[in-house]
């Protein structure tokens, strides 16, 4: 309310406060009655037409918070409510508790007649439910937005919140904001003309467009770059720069007003999640940016750790505890990326430095908005606001500066590493000189002995020619005793061919007269290979017919001379079907013991054949019972035939063993 003498500044405080304490006992029973707006202790805001914009001070507005959420216009007027309203801080919050709705009361004062009509607009993009009273006798004329609603509920298509003041000449109009906000937060607001707004749209907007503008340059300038080499530094880069942008679309609103006007709940996740995901793109871009899992790799591991902790507990901070931890987080990770920075740049990496440089201004626009979040507005103004679009730009330009530093340096490395291999190379050049000179010399030295080697190799030459005529004579010589040599070679061979076939057959004349003994038998048939080929051929003498089908084909089985039908695949060895099935020893004494038993009509003990063969004496007395059943069949099937190989294929033994031993034949062949 206005000083009586219409002069502020020359009233003192103290009668202020009393007047203003007067009228309220004064008009206290007349308001209980008929709900007139009561007029607080704070200082009207004068508007003139001379201005076209004004800032709402702390001490122009009072607030008032409602735990309840409950209290209506007519409420909030009432005296039990109206003397709760308390004057508005610059250096607190107004907002404290996200959970309640708060009530300000805003005077103003039209100072003479306005040619131009007035708006009241609030900085604060995210609060999340506006209720604008333009008429503080009733809600007529109501004005309904906030960030819980789509972009086409606010009056007017702007950023931020504008709402239409209706002013009288020379009195003070009354106005309440009934709002809601998901975080702590101070009401910041301004006063502007129409034209004041005109023109700042046109430069702010202008402003922004430049400064998003240059955000997309950097994005398709380090994505080509990327694409081209290769290097993920300007990957990680454009994440970086997506997620600030992010981060400045949401604050500034406009993304609410031009990528998702439709979607409050989308401009919502954008609020929460971006700048986690700012914090989350920063580190791994500083990360690589300075090698510091080369540099520093025990302290990498530990600022990784804490960078991905700290963005799992601002995601559960913002999404369920909703706790004032979440903002000092940022704090620690990003205070463990600046000392990496300092620390390899300590160690001599020298675009660290700009690392720093260009993330100490953005360290300093956070700060600002960190003020502003948990509502001290001691710093706040324009230039504080935009801070960090600011920061930002000068960010990409240092960091770009930071890119070419590191290039340089690359360069610098690589040219004094080209300047110690010229220095290499010129002393490799004089050995090299040195090399040539003492080839020189080398070559002098080679031809004079190539000469006197020529002299030595003719005189030499001439003597191996007169060898050679006399070894040509000796050769000739040789020639015709050699033809000599090979006509006694030849008469001799035929000689020892003949004396083996004669032993052979005296050997073989020997068995059939029954007077080899096992030496001699054994080098007829000296291992199981030459007994099994041997009595494979005997059996088959006639050709191949499958006990089973008929069928005449066969492959080789897998035990050795054994053959497998190709259409039942059923295995027969050599030894099956003969004389020598089951036989418990060695095929050799086998093949010994039927010969002596066949020679000696089957009349030889048991105990003689035992001591022959070194076997048991009642293994030689079963056996010689088999052969000489086998003896007695082939005298009474076929007594013209007195060949011992024929006992060999007798088979009548094993008729009552042949069940068992096909069954095993058959698991044989199904397995291969």
């Amino acid at each position: 309310m206005p000083c009586p003498i219409n002069s502020p500044k020359l009233c003192s405080l103290t009668y202020v406060w009393r007047w203003l304490w007067l009228s309220a006992i004064v008009l206290l029973p007349a308001t209980s009655s008929i709900g007139a707006p009561f007029l607080g202790p704070e200082q009207p805001l004068q508007v003139e037409a001379t201005r076209a914009e004004l800032f709402i001070e702390p001490y122009n507005y009072s607030v008032l918070e409602d735990s309840t959420g409950r209290l209506t216009l007519h409420d909030v007027q009432l005296a039990k409510h109206a003397t709760r309203f308390v004057l508005g801080s610059r250096t607190a919050t107004n907002m404290e508790h996200p959970g309640s709705t708060y009530w300000l009361r805003l005077n103003v004062l039209a100072i003479g007649p306005q040619p131009q009509h007035w708006y009241l607009e609030l900085f604060d993009s995210h609060l999340n439910n506006i209720i604008f009273y333009p008429d503080a006798s009733s809600e007529r004329g109501e004005v309904h937005t906030g960030a819980d609603w789509p972009f086409t509920s606010r009056p007017y298509s702007y950023k931020n919140y504008l709402m239409r003041l209706p002013l009288s000449s020379n009195q003070v109009q009354t106005y309440y904001l009934r709002l809601q906000s998901g975080s702590k937060t101070s009401f910041l607001s301004r006063l502007r003309t129409e034209q004041g707004i005109t023109e700042h749209f046109q430069t702010e907007y202008g402003l922004l467009g430049g400064f998003y503008g240059i955000l997309l340059i950097m994005v398709v300038y380090n994505f080509c770059l990327f694409f081209f080499t290769g290097e993920q530094t300007y990957l990680r880069y454009v994440g970086y720069v997506l997620s600030c942008s992010l981060v400045f679309l949401s604050e500034d609103g406009l993304g609410f007003q031009y990528l998702w006007p439709k979607y409050p709940w989308l401009n919502k996740v954008v609020e929460v999640g971006s700048p986690p995901l700012l914090l989350l793109t920063f580190g791994y871009y500083a990360r690589q940016f300075l090698d510091t899992a080369q540099r520093l790799p025990q302290y990498d591991r530990w600022l990784r750790t804490v960078i991905l902790l700290t963005v799992v507990v601002l995601m559960l901070d913002a999404l369920w505890w909703k706790s004032d931890i979440g903002i000092w987080l940022y704090t620690l990770p990003y205070g463990m990326l600046f000392y990496a920075a300092l620390r390899v740049w300590q160690r001599g990496f020298q675009p660290a430095r700009f690392i720093l440089l260009s993330h100490s201004l953005v360290a300093v626009s956070v700060l600002f908005l960190l003020l502003r979040k948990l509502g001290i507005n001691t710093f706040t103004n324009t230039y504080t606001v935009y801070s960090m679009n600011a920061a930002f730009v000068l960010e990409v330009v240092v960091l770009s500066y930071a890119l070419g530093s590191k290039i340089k340096t690359i360069q610098e490395s690589t040219l004094r590493a080209q300047h110690r291999l010229v220095k290499q190379l010129r002393k490799k050049q004089h050995v090299q000189e040195q090399l040539v000179e003492q080839l020189r010399q080398n070559e002098e030295l080679k031809d004079q002995l190539n000469s006197e080697l020529e002299k030595l190799v003719a005189q030499r030459t001439q003597e191996l020619q007169q060898q050679g005529e006399t070894i040509a004579a000796q050769n000739r010589e040789l020639l015709q005793a050699n033809g000599l040599l090979a006509l006694q070679s030849a008469a001799i061979e035929k000689l020892n061919t003949d004396l083996q076939l004669d032993l052979q057959k005296a050997q073989t004349a020997r068995v059939l007269s029954q007077e080899v003994d096992f030496g001699e038998f054994s080098q007829i048939y000296p291992d199981k290979d030459a007994c099994l080929t041997y009595l494979a051929d005997l059996k088959w003498a006639h050709g191949y017919h499958c006990r089973k089908c008929g069928h005449d084909n066969y492959c080789e089985g897998r035990e050795p001379h054994s053959r497998r039908c190709t259409r039942c695949r059923y295995v027969e060895s050599a030894t099956a079907y003969t004389l020598l099935q089951k036989c418990k020893f060695s095929i050799v004494k086998a093949f010994y013991a039927v010969f002596l038993l066949h020679t000696h009509k089957g009349n030889y003990s048991a105990q003689e054949l035992s001591r022959v063969l070194d076997l048991r004496r009642a293994t030689c007395w079963s056996f010689s019972q088999k052969v000489g059943d086998a003896i007695r069949r082939q005298v009474a099937e076929h007594p013209e035939d007195e060949s011992w190989t024929r006992l060999l294929l007798d088979d009548s033994g094993n008729e009552s063993d042949e069940s068992s031993d096909e069954t095993a034949t058959l698991a044989t062949g199904t397995s291969h």
